[in-house]
């Protein structure tokens, strides 16, 4: 389930905003909710969506000045504005922040749910999920009747790591929503992938972590947490350890910037 931050000062809006969404994409769920920028930038530094809906006009801080800033911090993070002022120059402005679509008060339900379809194929795409929502469709056999329901178990496996990076991914809590027994499907992971799970959940998560140190100004243990490590040292340590260089140095090798190292060169 990819995940939506709603900003909206006015809760009936956002509450209906919110049922629209439950009821209409059912591949998003609103994780995060906000009535003002500021707000929303609080939970942003805690917090990842994979999609941001806001309103333009806010008490204490504009969308837009909140969307700048919110893409300061996630230069790919996908945006919907919804206003209800049509003048040419805040559409001007969102599209010079990067912002995907934008849409005008009174909200059609219809142009809302094509929006986010056009989200989904994005995000889809980015993630991989493609292939995992087609075969959704096609009825489950029996775990391991045949390398073809193999092949698949895997796959659904790997993509539900890919959008849980940040929770929890005990081979326990994984078999359960694959329906299978953990000490079988670990071993089944091993068979398929010549990797233990818990290692490919390590593989995984650090290449989060570097994606999110190159792309995103996130404080070393926003990135750390974001990509699933419990422990902000232990996560720096590991990082030394596997590449040679800090967090810091290698988000400085991406950045060019050399200037943010919010005490991460330890």
């Amino acid at each position: 389930m990819y995940k939506v931050l709603l900003v909206e000062d006015e809760i009936e809006i956002r509450q209906g905003m919110r049922e629209l969404i439950r009821q209409a994409a059912p591949q998003f769920g609103v994780t995060g909710e906000a009535a003002s920028g500021i707000e929303a930038l609080a939970y942003l530094k805690c917090e990842m969506p994979d999609l941001l809906i806001t309103d333009i006009r806010m008490r204490e801080m504009d969308g837009l000045t909140m969307v700048s800033k919110a893409k300061e911090m996630y230069p790919e993070l996908l945006i919907i504005i919804i206003s209800g002022y049509g003048e040419f120059e805040y559409a001007r402005k969102a599209i010079e922040y990067g912002v995907f679509h934008y849409l005008l008060k009174p909200i059609e339900r219809h142009e809302l749910v094509l929006a986010i379809q056009k989200v989904q194929v994005l995000l889809d795409r980015r993630y991989g999920v493609s292939a995992l929502q087609q075969s959704a469709a096609v009825p489950e056999a029996s775990p391991g009747s045949n390398g073809g329901d193999t092949r698949k178990i895997i796959r659904d496996v790997k993509e539900y790591v890919k959008l849980h990076i940040d929770g929890d991914l005990r081979l326990q809590t994984v078999a359960a929503c694959v329906s299978l027994n953990a000490a079988y499907l670990s071993q089944l992971f091993k068979s398929e992938t010549g990797i233990n799970y818990s290692d490919y959940i390590s593989e995984a998560r650090m290449e989060r972590a570097k994606w999110l140190l190159a792309h995103t100004r996130l404080k070393i243990y926003d990135v750390a947490r974001l990509s699933g490590h419990q422990s902000p040292k232990h996560f720096m340590l590991v990082f030394k350890q596997q590449f040679g260089v800090t967090a810091g140095e290698f988000r400085d090798r991406f950045s060019g910037e050399g200037g943010q190292s919010d005490g991460d060169s330890g």
